[in-house]
């Protein structure tokens, strides 16, 4: 029967000691103790909804096994498995194989399911027996889904079934072979990916998004003009979420054009008014989640130069320890837990469907889906040591002030500090 003795549930709330039984939070009692010199924040265990777990097809990079493991380290009660694989999650006995393969008492997989067959742009899914398979979130992601047909049967579905369409936001015809922010491509000797060929997108199926009443859900923003387009139809009604990843909150283009191409990712790092524009926009509610958009792959493949190599960084064990930083407060120095848990566990399992279960507040009876992060610290973060097959991260040596030591997943601890 896990316990937490001395631990906070609100950042100024008093020590209490947690115990939970089968599988639910049985008592939160006062602990009675002097505040330890570190603090220990019980949280709702995270939640991501962008995660490429390379199964099946890539299992070099990595597998069911050590993706759900680096979840599990990095917080995670729950993650949702990207289409993009080989085969492709594009049918109900795709999505089934992935579900009856999926490593027990650990962070649990929600397959999402792609939006046209072998992602091929041309022909949609099965959408109502995919949804009446448990699918919630459809997503063609690694591409867009450019058929504009497409985005309004998508849409369509969404507010018929209660299902979500997840865009990758990339117009080819715009950002042709593009690798880098075009600002910075001539210094890197690159071809140029113009932040129009996210907008563009964007402003397209927002527009579809209105006419349908259909829920559009947008992955991985990455600019200012795109914040300013999403917040203006928020406005208006129209119902669109979006998500930002760890990387993109804190590194830019600059960062991408000293190191390389370690930092190739899609869509790129952009300009540092950008990333400004990022944070403010998830600091007012405008960005509704940070997700990892987690893309493992082996060294080599992150070795072959600008136009060479793979796009995409590891995310999953780092993610907490990044937007904590996020959302630090320059004048406090505290950071503001409510909006992080709002972000990385609250609103992506509401977005997700699974806010019965996952997301949900630290009170007696609530499922025992936990995260207990320690607090106050300052360390480096150490790729080494991390449980996914791919040490493609950014932050090797960042020095985290933020550190998940234990998650729990229907009441069992599975990754003990």
């Amino acid at each position: 029967m896990p316990r937490f003795d001395a631990v906070r549930i609100a950042p100024d709330g008093p020590l209490v000691n947690v115990t939970i039984a089968a599988g639910e939070i049985r008592s939160i009692e006062p602990a009675g103790t002097e505040p330890p010199e570190t603090v220990r924040m019980l949280l709702p265990a995270l939640v991501d909804l962008h995660t490429h777990l390379r199964d099946p097809g890539h299992t070099e990079a990595e597998d069911l096994v050590s993706g759900t493991a680096a979840a599990a380290a990095g917080g995670y009660s729950d993650v949702f498995a990207m289409a993009n694989t080989s085969p492709p999650t594009d049918r109900v006995a795709r999505v089934a194989d992935l579900l009856r393969r999926a490593p027990h008492r650990t962070t649990r997989i929600h397959p999402v399911s792609a939006v046209t067959i072998d992602l091929d742009g041309r022909r949609l899914v099965d959408v109502p027996a995919l949804a009446a398979a448990g699918v919630r979130i459809f997503s063609d992601d690694g591409r867009c889904v450019t058929d504009p047909v497409f985005v309004r049967a998508m849409l369509e579905a969404s507010r018929d079934l209660g299902v979500v369409l997840a865009q990758h936001a990339q117009d080819p015809a715009t950002v042709g072979p593009g690798v880098i922010n075009a600002r910075v491509a001539s210094r890197a000797g690159a071809a140029p990916w113009p932040p129009a060929g996210e907008e563009r997108i964007i402003d397209r199926d927002l527009a579809i998004a209105a006419d349908t009443g259909g829920h559009l859900h947008i992955c991985h923003v990455s600019t200012a003009r795109s914040v300013e387009l999403i917040r203006q139809a928020k406005r208006s009604g129209i119902s669109v979420t979006c998500e930002v990843t760890p990387h993109h909150l804190v590194l830019d283009d600059e960062v991408a054009l000293r190191a390389g191409a370690a930092l190739k990712v899609n869509p790129p790092l952009r300009s540092a008014d950008d990333t400004t524009a990022l944070r403010d926009a998830l600091i007012d509610g405008t960005i509704d989640i940070v997700a990892t958009d987690h893309a493992p792959h082996p060294a080599a493949t992150k070795a072959r130069g600008w136009a060479g190599s793979a796009f995409g960084l590891t995310g999953l064990e780092t993610a907490l320890a990044v937007v904590a930083e996020v959302l630090r407060s320059p004048q406090s120095d505290e950071v503001d837990w409510e909006r992080l848990v709002e972000v990385l566990s609250l609103v992506p399992a509401r977005i997700g469907g699974i806010g019965h279960h996952a997301g949900r507040p630290v009170r007696v009876g609530e499922p025992a889906n936990l995260c207990l992060v320690e607090t106050g610290t300052r360390a480096p973060i150490r790729i080494d040591g991390h449980r996914s097959r791919s040490r493609n991260s950014p932050f090797d040596g960042w020095a985290a002030r933020e550190r998940v030591v234990c998650t729990v997943v229907d009441g069992r601890v599975v990754r003990p500090s």
